[in-house]
């Protein structure tokens, strides 16, 4: 049977390679005076590390020697290799960054501080340490992409070596290794390093499960070895007739993979074992599509189950055809067809393309575009994340989960998570389109915008100006994008508001005072920061408008001197503070009294709410009046705008169809239903009460003399509780 091998099994383990081993290794790629660099580098870090030693007794030079094979292997450049050689000198040895630049170059220092850069600090917990340590990555890998790549080595070579350790930390490092290093391998197309991340961290998280199921695939190999060489043999032969040049491999799960199949899809582990799996490797692209109409020709295709990855490769850049067929007895067979630079691709990854330079030494390949996108991204993530943890959770999101692939309406593709929406592909697009999104069209037809999107469907954006994003978004969007620029907007929309009904409030506070906030000297202002221990005014404007400061108490402070109580005696009067209606999230009218214009209000003050407008005579507001620090009085400007909510009572004789007329009359007075409910306990009356939107008083008054003139209504009142 043909093995699909992780790495070469020479390399499972450095212990005894010597720098002499890896400069023949790297002989078979790099110039002499390049493999000399990397020599120098080795002994430079063999003198710093003199007299350490790892926990399993070795040198420590052992360490970053097996991580630079690691790099070796997927043919990295040589300053990687030296990175990989250095990368714990500035932070075991004391040795500084600008010593290394002066012996090894710019590029080589800048790539070990990136990697120095990734050690622990000390935080108040695990989950706060590793999403601070996954922040400064992000910025490392923003400089070279090759950090994280020496990092990754440096991570697997850690793995390795991992039985040393105690069992709670081994458990550590495989669940951290498990939720975020294998996912980067696989979101940087690294499928090798992957598979091998995931199989040594299950092994260190659950031994015994891994045991199990590595003894149970032992049992079953030898009965599967026939069939596979069958398949084979029937698949090469079919090949060759057809003057097909093609290596076929069967292919065999790993661990970890069996694992987490039995786990999620519940089933068991012989049903997982059941299917066949093989890869056909040839020399073209034409080829992959030929040999494709070889396999189908031989086997039954599975209905639905073919993939073109070559034509849509995905986000992390790979290639290959993917079918499943009936075979002999009906045995399932996954057949992945790819050519030589794609097998590459697909187990190594970024790392795959350092082999295609140009002369400067710069990647020129749509493998390391795509990684700088995603870099990009986790930037602007991490720029609009409120922490550390807030960040982590949305990388964890994005880190590769299943794909679809819709469409613009120009055509052009994006990959986006299962399960996303028309916001998530807005903000894909771009931020700007997604603030401003209001409606999106699916396939020319219009869709709600929490419509979960399918592969190969058209999606279009309607905008409108000055339109933003809805905080109801956040319960349906999936993608790591859409979710931090939803909270960064909201957060900045709140930001401003606060400000400004702070500043709005303050100003009516000391006009009580006979005073304004332009006549407030800079020297007042200080005296009060001083006094409150805040560092900016405008701060202090923000904590007034979100309720978390009395505005009338501040106002006191403000025009107060020690021993002046003229400001107090002053205060017997506010002026009376203008509501427009588009005032935004930190004005809310109460849903206990629901005002409208014309009614008498007055504003309480609530933590973190903003302000909340009641009714003069609302139960829920008598209590402050003689409050001024938690209430303010209002009053509706004269430019009133929107539409506000209001409870009506209607009381209707019970006949067919009479609700639906009440609904229409209301309806066709430019009023929106918001809520309705019938009370149906009396046989002769329904007593419907609804919530509509109107403009005013006298809007209401209109609706409710109209509806009384529907035949069978009774009664209607204005509910005020």
């Amino acid at each position: 049977m043909h093995q699909f091998s992780i790495f070469p099994q020479k390399s499972a383990n450095f212990r005894g390679q010597s720098i002499d081993t890896l400069s023949d290794t790297l002989a078979s790629y790099l110039a002499k005076e390049q493999i000399d660099q990397v020599r120098r580098a080795y002994f430079y870090a063999e003198q710093a590390h003199v007299g350490q030693r790892r926990r399993t007794g070795e040198p420590y030079v052992t360490h970053p020697l097996a991580v630079a094979g690691i790099l070796a292997e997927m043919h990295m450049d040589h300053q990687s290799l030296m990175a990989a050689m250095l990368h714990d000198v500035i932070e075991d040895t004391g040795i500084s960054k600008a010593a290394l630049g002066a012996q090894f170059g710019d590029a080589v220092a800048e790539l070990v501080d990136g990697v120095s850069k990734l050690t622990q600090i000390e935080f108040q917990s695990r989950a706060e340490a590793q999403a601070e340590n996954f922040q400064k990555m992000a910025m490392a890998m923003a400089k070279d992409i090759r950090v994280i790549l020496v990092k990754l080595a440096d991570r697997l070579h850690n793995m390795r070596t991992l039985g040393v350790l105690k069992p709670d930390k081994r458990r550590r490092i495989a669940r951290e290794t498990l939720e975020i290093y294998a996912p980067i391998a696989q979101r940087l197309g690294m499928h090798n390093m992957r598979v091998e991340f995931e199989d040594l961290g299950f092994s260190a998280m659950h031994p015994m499960r891994a045991d199990r199921i590595r003894a149970a695939i032992k049992g079953v190999r030898g009965n599967r070895r026939e069939i596979v060489e069958k398949i084979r043999g029937s698949i090469e032969h079919n090949l060759q007739l057809e003057g097909h040049q093609a290596r076929v491999i069967g292919r065999e799960k790993h661990l970890y993979s069996i694992y987490r199949k039995m786990k999620t899809k519940r089933k068991s582990f012989s049903e997982i074992m059941d299917i066949y799996a093989f890869r056909i490797i040839v020399d073209s692209v034409d080829t992959c599509y030929r040999v494709l109409g070889c396999v189908h020709s031989l086997y039954k295709p599975v209905p639905g189950q073919f993939k073109d990855y070559i034509a849509i490769p995905k986000a992390n850049g790979y290639q290959s055809l993917h079918t499943v067929l009936f075979g002999m007895q009906g045995v399932p067979i996954e057949i992945q067809i790819r050519t030589e630079e794609m097998e590459e691709m697909a187990n190594n990854g970024i790392a795959a393309h350092w082999l295609y330079k140009t002369n400067t030494g710069e990647p020129t390949n749509s493998s390391h575009a795509r990684a700088r996108r995603w870099v990009q991204g986790l930037l602007e993530m991490q720029q609009h994340a409120g922490d550390s943890l807030e960040f982590i959770e949305n990388v964890k999101i994005d880190l590769f989960p299943d794909e679809i692939y819709v469409f613009t309406p120009r055509g052009d593709i994006k990959e986006l998570p299962q399960g996303s929406t028309a916001v998530d592909f807005a903000y894909a697009v771009h931020s700007d389109v997604g603030n401003a999104c209001v409606a999106c069209r699916i396939n020319r037809r219009l869709a709600p915008l929490s419509e979960h999107l399918q592969s190969g469907q058209t999606v279009e954006i309607i905008t409108a100006p000055g339109a933003q994003p809805n905080p109801s978004w956040l319960n349906f969007v999936v993608t790591a994008k859409a979710r931090t620029s939803i909270r960064h907007f909201l957060k900045h929309c709140r930001k401003a508001e606060s400000l400004s009904l702070g500043k709005r409030l303050l100003d009516t506070a000391l006009n009580s005072l006979d005073t304004s906030l332009a006549q407030i000297s800079d020297e007042q202002k200080q005296r009060l920061l001083r006094a409150t221990g805040v560092d900016q005014f405008d701060k202090l404007l923000e904590e007034i408008g979100l309720g978390n400061r009395a505005s009338f108490i501040t106002a006191r402070q403000l025009v107060s001197r020690a021993g002046d109580t003229s400001a107090t005696n002053k205060a017997a009067h506010h002026e009376a503070l203008a509501i427009h209606g588009t005032e935004g999230l930190l004005i809310n009218f109460a849903k206990c009294c629901h005002p409208i214009p014309g009614d008498p209000i007055v504003g309480l003050i609530s933590s973190e709410k903003g302000m909340v407008v009641h009714m003069v005579n609302c139960h829920n507001s008598v209590e402050t009046h003689d409050k001024p620090e938690r209430s303010i009085s209002l009053r509706w400007a004269d430019d009133v705008q929107g539409e506000f909510g209001c409870e009506i009572r209607v009381d209707l004789e019970k006949s067919r169809g009479v609700i639906a007329t009440l609904a229409t009359r209301i309806t066709s007075l430019d009023a929106n239903i918001k809520r309705i409910t019938a009370d149906d306990d009396n046989p002769r009356i329904s007593i419907v009460r609804m919530i509509i939107g109107v403009h005013n008083r006298v809007h209401l008054a209109r609706i409710m003399k109209r509806v009384r003139t529907i035949p069978g209504v009774a009664k209607v009142a204005r509910i005020r509780h």
